[in-house]
């Protein structure tokens, strides 16, 4: 079984797109979006859920007035001015540390752990698609990522499929180190574009750092050849293979609105053939 995840140095360089359309060009495989601060991945694929869990994370005090002295130990030792004085917590300021639970002599604060968003199994017309919804200025995405690609692991194996498509995050922050560790490449999605370089140049080393094959993809070449060339000849000097280049088609957005991949909203774009392109490209890289 092989894990594929789709990241990019950026958000907005169509690695969703290019991740649903190679959905449909893939066989025996689980769908992953590991992007759990924005996911997008469902907007094409259209899941039907069929589970659904919570995803606990963090912790909020809370203080019960029957039991609490007064002392005002907690809002002493409190960093975050979460405590007021009439004793009660705000939720908001409050930061989760427990210091406040460790110094209550009289064990009056309640620490309950939190529910931070929800994770999800579901079916699509590509196949078996595992997702998340983390809560509003909710924390600790990288556990919910790490949990998503847990459970699309598990559906991979219990059913013999031989690959993981993981829609990844964009950057390099802890929601990408979640992604990637352990997967078998990274598909870096790039713009031709100065930042668009500089972007991927960050996520090359992070996928070396964590010992991950990297492969990259020019997507909107066209709108600067000479970048395109710039960034294949960083990646050939850092031993990073181009898969191909994908050029600006207005296909791709319409193929968006209409919550369909490029293949489904129209078969002969010529575009079509630049994915397809890639996609082999891909698969004979990674052994897919």
């Amino acid at each position: 079984m092989k894990e594929l995840v789709v990241i990019s140095g950026k958000g907005g360089s169509g690695k969703t797109t290019l991740t649903a359309a190679f959905a449909s060009l893939a066989t025996e495989k689980v769908l992953c979006d590991a992007d759990v601060d924005a996911a997008d991945l469902h907007l094409i694929v259209k899941p039907d859920i069929r589970e659904s869990h919570p995803f606990m994370a963090g912790h909020t005090a809370a203080i019960r007035p029957d039991d609490c002295t007064r002392c005002g130990k907690c809002i002493e030792v409190c960093r975050f001015s979460a405590i007021n004085a009439d004793f009660a917590v705000d939720p908001i300021a409050c930061e989760g540390c427990g210091v406040c639970v460790y110094f209550c002599e009289a064990g009056a604060i309640d620490f309950p752990e939190n529910r931070a968003g929800d994770w999800f199994v579901s079916d699509t017309r590509f196949g078996p698609m595992v997702h998340a919804r983390l809560g509003i200025a909710e924390e600790n995405s990288g556990k919910l990522v790490t949990q998503v690609r847990k459970a699309a692991s598990e559906i991979a194996k219990s059913n013999g499929y031989r690959l993981i498509l993981t829609d990844g995050p964009p950057g390099v922050g802890c929601p990408v180190i979640a992604a990637i560790g352990g997967a078998s490449a990274v598909l870096i999605v790039t713009e031709p574009t100065l930042s668009g370089k500089s972007d991927m140049e960050r996520v090359v080393e992070l996928a070396k750092h964590f010992s991950v094959p990297a492969l990259v993809l020019v997507n909107k070449y066209d709108l600067n050849e000479a970048m395109t060339v710039e960034i294949e000849r960083f990646s050939e000097a850092h031993r990073v293979t181009a898969v191909g280049r994908i050029p600006f088609d207005p296909v791709f957005t319409k193929s968006m609105v209409q919550a369909r991949t490029i293949f489904e909203y129209d078969p002969a774009a010529a575009a079509n053939r630049t994915v397809e392109a890639a996609w082999e490209r891909i698969c004979g890289e990674v052994g897919i």
